[in-house]
Protein backbone atom coordinates (compact mmCIF):
# COMPACT_ATOMS: atom_id res chain seq x y z
CA UNK A 1 0.00 0.00 0.00
CA UNK A 2 1.52 3.31 -1.11
CA UNK A 3 0.42 5.14 2.00
CA UNK A 4 1.36 8.75 2.87
CA UNK A 5 2.32 9.84 6.36
CA UNK A 6 -0.61 9.43 8.74
CA UNK A 7 -0.29 10.85 12.25
CA UNK A 8 -2.19 8.80 14.83
CA UNK A 9 -3.74 10.61 17.78
CA UNK A 10 -2.24 8.29 20.38
CA UNK A 11 0.72 8.24 22.71
CA UNK A 12 0.27 4.52 23.32
CA UNK A 13 2.99 2.55 21.46
CA UNK A 14 1.08 -0.72 21.83
CA UNK A 15 -1.96 0.72 20.06
CA UNK A 16 0.27 1.99 17.26
CA UNK A 17 1.80 -1.46 16.71
CA UNK A 18 -1.68 -3.00 16.70
CA UNK A 19 -2.99 -0.50 14.15
CA UNK A 20 0.00 -1.03 11.87
CA UNK A 21 -0.75 -4.75 11.82
CA UNK A 22 -4.49 -4.31 11.37
CA UNK A 23 -4.09 -1.81 8.54
CA UNK A 24 -1.26 -3.62 6.77
CA UNK A 25 0.70 -0.41 6.15
CA UNK A 26 4.46 0.23 6.45
CA UNK A 27 5.58 1.16 9.94
CA UNK A 28 6.87 4.52 8.73
CA UNK A 29 3.44 5.44 7.37
CA UNK A 30 1.85 5.63 10.83
CA UNK A 31 3.50 7.96 13.32
CA UNK A 32 2.21 8.74 16.82
CA UNK A 33 1.31 12.26 17.81
CA UNK A 34 3.97 11.80 20.50
CA UNK A 35 6.50 12.48 17.72
CA UNK A 36 5.17 16.04 17.71
CA UNK A 37 5.94 17.25 21.27
CA UNK A 38 4.07 20.53 20.96
CA UNK A 39 0.82 18.96 19.77
CA UNK A 40 -2.02 20.16 22.02
CA UNK A 41 -4.17 17.95 24.20
CA UNK A 42 -7.75 17.82 22.99
CA UNK A 43 -10.95 17.84 25.05
CA UNK A 44 -13.09 14.91 23.98
CA UNK A 45 -16.48 16.53 24.47
CA UNK A 46 -18.41 14.81 21.68
CA UNK A 47 -21.65 12.97 22.40
CA UNK A 48 -20.70 9.91 20.33
CA UNK A 49 -17.59 7.82 19.71
CA UNK A 50 -17.52 9.00 16.09
CA UNK A 51 -17.68 12.64 17.21
CA UNK A 52 -14.79 12.19 19.64
CA UNK A 53 -12.66 10.37 17.07
CA UNK A 54 -13.24 13.19 14.60
CA UNK A 55 -12.43 15.84 17.21
CA UNK A 56 -9.06 14.21 17.90
CA UNK A 57 -8.23 13.52 14.25
CA UNK A 58 -9.08 17.07 13.17
CA UNK A 59 -6.92 18.56 15.92
CA UNK A 60 -3.93 16.44 14.92
CA UNK A 61 -4.49 17.23 11.23
CA UNK A 62 -4.70 20.96 11.94
CA UNK A 63 -1.46 20.87 13.95
CA UNK A 64 0.62 18.61 11.70
CA UNK A 65 -0.91 19.53 8.30
CA UNK A 66 -0.77 15.80 7.54
CA UNK A 67 -3.30 13.01 7.25
CA UNK A 68 -4.50 12.15 10.76
CA UNK A 69 -6.26 9.19 12.35
CA UNK A 70 -7.90 8.76 15.74
CA UNK A 71 -10.14 6.31 17.50
CA UNK A 72 -12.53 6.41 20.42
CA UNK A 73 -14.12 3.48 22.18
CA UNK A 74 -16.08 2.46 25.23
CA UNK A 75 -18.58 0.15 26.86
CA UNK A 76 -22.34 0.42 26.40
CA UNK A 77 -24.55 -1.52 28.82
CA UNK A 78 -28.14 -2.17 27.79
CA UNK A 79 -29.55 -2.16 31.33
CA UNK A 80 -27.99 1.28 31.87
CA UNK A 81 -29.44 2.77 28.67
CA UNK A 82 -26.04 2.66 26.98
CA UNK A 83 -23.96 4.02 29.85
CA UNK A 84 -21.11 4.51 30.47
CA UNK A 85 -20.70 5.12 26.72
CA UNK A 86 -18.42 8.04 25.85
CA UNK A 87 -17.79 8.48 29.58
CA UNK A 88 -16.33 4.97 29.93
CA UNK A 89 -12.84 6.12 30.92
CA UNK A 90 -14.17 8.57 33.51
CA UNK A 91 -17.35 6.81 34.62
CA UNK A 92 -16.48 7.14 38.33
CA UNK A 93 -15.20 10.70 37.95
CA UNK A 94 -11.43 10.27 37.52
CA UNK A 95 -10.15 9.58 34.00
CA UNK A 96 -8.48 6.18 33.78
CA UNK A 97 -9.37 4.87 37.26
CA UNK A 98 -10.25 1.37 36.09
CA UNK A 99 -10.84 -0.06 39.57
CA UNK A 100 -13.28 2.70 40.52
CA UNK A 101 -15.07 2.44 37.16
CA UNK A 102 -15.52 -1.29 37.57
CA UNK A 103 -16.80 -0.93 41.12
CA UNK A 104 -19.33 1.65 40.02
CA UNK A 105 -20.48 -0.51 37.12
CA UNK A 106 -20.94 -3.55 39.35
CA UNK A 107 -22.82 -1.44 41.88
CA UNK A 108 -25.23 -0.15 39.28
CA UNK A 109 -25.83 -3.70 38.02
CA UNK A 110 -26.04 -5.32 41.46
CA UNK A 111 -29.72 -6.23 41.13
CA UNK A 112 -29.64 -7.00 37.40
CA UNK A 113 -29.87 -10.74 36.63
CA UNK A 114 -27.45 -12.39 34.20
CA UNK A 115 -29.81 -12.53 31.19
CA UNK A 116 -30.26 -8.75 31.36
CA UNK A 117 -26.58 -7.86 31.70
CA UNK A 118 -26.01 -7.62 27.95
CA UNK A 119 -23.54 -5.04 26.69
CA UNK A 120 -21.17 -4.30 23.86
CA UNK A 121 -17.89 -2.53 23.31
CA UNK A 122 -17.97 0.09 20.56
CA UNK A 123 -15.12 1.64 18.58
CA UNK A 124 -15.03 4.44 16.04
CA UNK A 125 -12.03 5.31 13.86
CA UNK A 126 -11.75 8.60 11.99
CA UNK A 127 -9.35 9.47 9.17
CA UNK A 128 -9.08 13.07 7.97
CA UNK A 129 -7.05 14.55 5.12
CA UNK A 130 -5.15 17.83 4.86
CA UNK A 131 -7.67 18.98 2.27
CA UNK A 132 -10.66 18.40 4.54
CA UNK A 133 -11.95 14.99 3.49
CA UNK A 134 -13.19 12.81 6.36
CA UNK A 135 -13.76 9.05 6.63
CA UNK A 136 -15.10 7.03 9.56
CA UNK A 137 -15.52 3.37 10.44
CA UNK A 138 -17.18 1.70 13.41
CA UNK A 139 -17.19 -1.71 15.04
CA UNK A 140 -18.83 -3.43 17.99
CA UNK A 141 -18.22 -6.56 20.04
CA UNK A 142 -21.31 -7.89 21.87
CA UNK A 143 -21.23 -9.72 25.17
CA UNK A 144 -22.37 -9.41 28.76
CA UNK A 145 -21.16 -8.12 32.12
CA UNK A 146 -20.20 -10.69 34.75
CA UNK A 147 -20.85 -10.35 38.47
CA UNK A 148 -17.17 -10.66 39.34
CA UNK A 149 -13.95 -9.75 37.50
CA UNK A 150 -11.85 -12.45 35.86
CA UNK A 151 -8.39 -12.21 34.35
CA UNK A 152 -5.45 -9.83 34.48
CA UNK A 153 -4.83 -9.00 30.83
CA UNK A 154 -6.21 -5.93 29.11
CA UNK A 155 -7.47 -2.86 30.90
CA UNK A 156 -10.64 -0.95 31.69
CA UNK A 157 -13.74 -3.13 31.84
CA UNK A 158 -12.02 -6.14 30.25
CA UNK A 159 -12.16 -8.32 33.42
CA UNK A 160 -15.95 -7.94 33.57
CA UNK A 161 -16.75 -8.36 29.87
CA UNK A 162 -17.50 -11.83 28.50
CA UNK A 163 -17.75 -11.61 24.69
CA UNK A 164 -20.45 -13.63 22.96
CA UNK A 165 -19.29 -17.06 21.84
CA UNK A 166 -16.39 -17.20 24.31
CA UNK A 167 -15.93 -18.65 27.78
CA UNK A 168 -13.13 -16.25 28.74
CA UNK A 169 -13.35 -12.54 29.47
CA UNK A 170 -11.41 -9.96 27.50
CA UNK A 171 -8.94 -9.93 30.40
CA UNK A 172 -8.46 -13.71 30.18
CA UNK A 173 -7.90 -13.82 26.42
CA UNK A 174 -4.48 -13.43 24.87
CA UNK A 175 -4.15 -10.10 23.10
CA UNK A 176 -3.51 -11.89 19.81
CA UNK A 177 -6.87 -13.66 20.11
CA UNK A 178 -8.77 -10.60 21.29
CA UNK A 179 -7.44 -8.56 18.37
CA UNK A 180 -9.03 -10.92 15.86
CA UNK A 181 -12.62 -10.03 16.77
CA UNK A 182 -12.65 -7.03 19.12
CA UNK A 183 -14.57 -3.85 18.44
CA UNK A 184 -11.31 -2.14 17.40
CA UNK A 185 -10.46 -5.00 15.04
CA UNK A 186 -13.87 -4.73 13.34
CA UNK A 187 -13.55 -0.97 12.94
CA UNK A 188 -9.96 -1.27 11.75
CA UNK A 189 -10.92 -3.83 9.12
CA UNK A 190 -13.46 -1.39 7.72
CA UNK A 191 -10.96 1.47 7.80
CA UNK A 192 -8.37 -0.71 6.08
CA UNK A 193 -10.73 -0.97 3.11
CA UNK A 194 -10.90 2.83 3.03
CA UNK A 195 -7.11 3.09 3.14
CA UNK A 196 -6.78 0.60 0.32
CA UNK A 197 -9.30 2.45 -1.84
CA UNK A 198 -7.42 5.71 -1.24
CA UNK A 199 -3.81 4.65 -1.47
CA UNK A 200 -3.36 1.35 -3.29
CA UNK A 201 -1.61 2.03 -6.56
CA UNK A 202 -3.87 1.39 -9.51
Amino acid sequence: MNCPLIVVATRNPHKLVELRKLFGVPSAALRPVADFPDAPDVEEDGETFVANALIKARAVRDFTKAWALADDSGLEVDALDGAPGVYSARFAGVHGDDAANNRLLLGKLADVPAPQRTAHFSCAIALVSPDGREFTATGICPGRILHDPRGSNGFGYDPLFLPDGHDRTFAELESEVKCTFSHRAVAAAAMRETLQSLFVAR
